[in-house]
């Protein structure tokens, strides 16, 4: 069964797993269904520790020009509030400023409908740091003040790092809502025509593909391959790697395996997956990651389901490096959804 589009975000419509704390309750057994699994930290056999960060990632809002039905960001258009201010985008700033974190990661939402996106671009651009954006290719065709993001993408080499559920109209559209697809065949049009995904520009254009069910996602590999092939063949578009990505049983994606009833065997198959091999390439252990209203977390899966770093401070206004260093990873049971098969982080495969 695929992904059914929504209209709305959960909160906007009162669902129960807008609650954070209700997530986590089903997510352990003790809520909504009766199944339980065995507690993800005793299947690893112990905690995990931070190495130095490499990657310094800010959800810088929920607002969206889309809601897509696996969100597990529950973003929209009617996420209004949940915005990044300039302020908490300084402070950031300064941190980046002040230490080694080489990546700034900006998710969101729609990154670029934070009205200091293009501010804190090019000032992280600016300080030498290397910037990811996730952008969701539609916003590019949203509306003309975004027609101009391609050449504003390829003036600071941002890496672009963009959604595209698969190479066909109705696979893509269940899961991220009608007219999507043809708006991102356009844009990505735009963005190889700037040089994005072009051999030899030095402009890294690279898409992310996650299942459009409740089953895990097949060879990374193979998958760029035929991404590659496809896209090439029917629409002459070009990109330079793909990244699969599990879906973690989160916010929407949660509710969907709920609601069509495949959360229990889903469950299963993650536990089943687990792979030990992965826990060492976990991006929570070189991850920081930031929510819009400046709280810390071990990743942008953590911050959703509002599991904030155990430290000292888990607030940007009280940032301590060596601190944070000194944590140990909040787990709970969603962090099978990395550690199954060949892994999965924000960059696809671990292993």
């Amino acid at each position: 069964m695929s992904i059914k589009q929504r209209s709305k975000s959960l909160s906007a419509t009162d669902n129960k797993l807008s609650n954070t704390f209700y997530q986590l309750q089903v997510l352990n057994g003790n809520a909504l269904v009766d199944e339980q699994f065995e507690p993800f930290i005793s299947k690893i056999g112990g905690s995990i520790v931070p190495v130095a960060p490499q990657i310094f990632q800010i959800n810088i809002g929920k607002l969206c020009n889309q809601t897509c039905a696996h969100c597990h960001v529950d973003a929209g258009p009617d996420k209004k509030v949940e915005n990044m201010d300039k302020e908490t985008l300084q402070k950031c700033l300064d941190i980046l400023k002040k230490h080694d974190i080489p990546t700034v990661d900006i998710t969101g939402g729609a990154p670029e409908m934070n009205p200091h996106f293009r501010w804190f671009v090019e000032s992280c651009s600016v300080i030498g740091k290397k910037v990811i954006n996730r952008c969701n290719l539609t916003i590019i065709m949203a509306n003309p003040k975004y027609h101009d993001l391609p050449d504003f993408f390829a003036k600071n080499k941002v890496h672009l790092v963009s959604s595209l559920p698969y190479f066909t109209k109705n696979r893509t559209d269940s899961q991220r809502g009608d007219g999507v697809f043809e708006d991102s065949i356009e844009a990505l049009k735009k963005l190889n025509a700037v040089g994005y995904g072009v051999a030899g520009s030095g402009l890294i254009l690279d898409l992310v593909y996650n299942p459009s069910g409740a089953f895990l996602p097949g060879d990374q590999k193979s998958l760029e391959n035929e991404f590659k092939i496809q896209l090439e063949r029917r629409y002459g578009i070009v990109f330079n790697a793909l990244y699969v990505i599990t879906n973690l049983p989160v916010s929407r994606y949660l509710d969907y395996l709920i609601e069509s009833g495949n959360y229990t065997s889903y469950m299963t198959s993650l536990v089943e997956a687990f792979n030990p091999a992965t826990v060492d390439g976990l991006m929570c252990r070189n991850t920081i990651s930031v929510s819009w209203d400046g709280y810390l977390y071990d990743c942008d899966f953590n911050q959703m389901l509002d599991l904030k770093v155990a430290a000292k401070f888990s607030h940007i206004n009280d940032f301590d490096l060596e601190n944070l260093m000194q944590r140990k990873i909040v787990l709970n049971q969603h962090c099978y959804g990395c550690t199954a098969g060949a892994g999965s982080s924000c960059g696809g495969e671990i292993v």
